[in-house]
């Protein structure tokens, strides 16, 4: 009886504890990743700016500053998503 009585109130314990822990947990990473991937993002500036500075004199840059901007804005798009999904998170 008493084991009975002690696994219902570890069961409760847990059912009460694990939504409270994880909630922080998947803020915590949706931040993370977020962060990842904006510094992904700027890691390219110097070459966008390279691609920019020689775009008159390069046929190639043109080609360069296309493939480098796509890259960084799904860098950015995801990573203020990722935030945005990590305040939708926390607020709930």
């Amino acid at each position: 009886m008493k084991t009975e009585q002690a696994l219902a109130r570890g069961k409760q314990f847990l059912e009460h504890v694990i939504p409270a822990l994880i909630k922080p947990a998947r803020t915590l990473w949706h931040e993370v990743i977020g962060f990842m991937f904006i510094a992904l993002a700027l890691l390219p500036a110097r070459s966008v700016y390279v691609a920019i500075r020689d775009l008159d004199e390069d046929p190639k840059s043109l080609g360069r500053l296309v493939i480098v901007g796509v890259f960084v804005s799904v860098m950015l798009y995801f990573g203020i998503t990722s935030f945005r999904r990590a305040r939708k998170v926390s607020r709930s």
